[in-house]
């Protein structure tokens, strides 16, 4: 009996133990993040202060999509012997200048895509990858400072496909104006005067014209994670049928080291290339632009990201 009383006193005394072991460690831990919150916020005061100074900021991040695929004799599917294949990357850029009377902001967009489905079964059926996505866009915006929030800034902002097709159409808008940034990395443009040169061949479809800009871009990079967001419009004097406007958004989160999952989308809206398209392409000659459907393009591409 004497021995057995004994076994529990340990037990117990063990249990107690145990629990003001884990009870000390889970103050320690508290204490520990109370301590990494205190210098994350001594570094993001000192990254502050660092981003307020004149200099350039340089950077990059993209993402990369893979899948390519291979199967025989799969008869569950329509097509049981093929290979398939999805390629895309995407980059964002940026180069920006910041000194005490001016700024010069520039920045580039590159979005490409390849796919491919070979029917093994069909000689006729091409092995090749075709291309899926094709976006360009690179701006260059320069602005004298008026207050701390507003400058006079003039933009030249070009746009068009690089794997086929290049600069049929491309678009290059030059104007001058406003730019309104209240944060460091936010940046509205608003300018009133602006020509879209429209370069295209062998139609009337595509027609250059006067009109106001407006761009408004948010690129941001917060720990682990990298977005950009950029909108982009033309709104022609001339004709509503000569406006577009291009919405493009780029998300990256680090999981290691560089090495990260990216998440790309983009709409657009151009009814000039929506017409282009029916006539050029589907072939209905008698489409204008009273009857052709304009309908809102978009994009997306989710895969692995690598930061700059």
């Amino acid at each position: 009996m004497k021995n057995f009383m004994l076994v529990l006193a340990f037990i117990a005394g063990t249990v107690i133990a145990m629990g003001q072991t884990a009870e000390e460690l889970r103050t320690a831990k508290a204490a520990k993040k109370d301590s990494i919150a205190a210098i994350q916020g001594r570094v993001n005061a000192i990254q502050a202060k660092l981003d307020a100074m004149p200099g350039w900021r340089k950077g990059a991040f993209g993402t990369i999509g893979v899948n390519i695929a291979n199967f025989n004799n799969w008869y569950a599917q329509g097509v049981p012997n093929n290979s398939s294949g999805n390629i895309g990357v995407s980059v964002n850029a940026y180069a920006n200048l910041k000194q005490d009377n001016y700024f010069w902001r520039n920045s580039a967009n590159i979005n490409l895509q390849w796919v491919k489905l070979d029917n093994e079964d069909d000689p006729t059926d091409s092995d090749e990858f075709r291309q899926a996505t094709d976006v360009f866009n690179i701006s260059s915006l320069y602005g004298r400072n008026l207050s701390k929030t507003f400058a006079a800034s003039a933009l030249g902002e070009y746009r068009t496909t690089i794997l086929s097709n290049f600069n049929d159409p491309g678009y290059l808008d030059l104007g001058v104006g406003g730019t309104w940034t209240p944060l460091d990395n936010l940046v509205v443009v608003i300018h009133p005067l602006n020509y879209n040169f429209v370069f295209s061949s062998g139609d009337n479809i595509f027609n250059s014209s006067l009109g106001a800009k407006i761009v408004a871009d948010y690129t941001r990079q917060l720990g682990a994670i990298n977005f950009k967001s950029n909108l982009s419009l033309f709104q022609s004097y001339e004709s509503g049928d000569l406006s577009n406007w291009t919405w493009t958004n780029s998300f990256a989160y680090t999981l290691w080291k560089m090495i990260g999952v990216g998440f790309d989308f983009g709409l657009r809206n151009s009814k000039q290339e929506a017409l282009n398209y029916t006539v050029n392409t589907l072939g209905e000659t008698d489409a204008t632009f009273d009857t052709v459907d304009n309908e809102l393009q978009s994009y997306w591409r989710l895969g692995l990201s690598y930061a700059f």
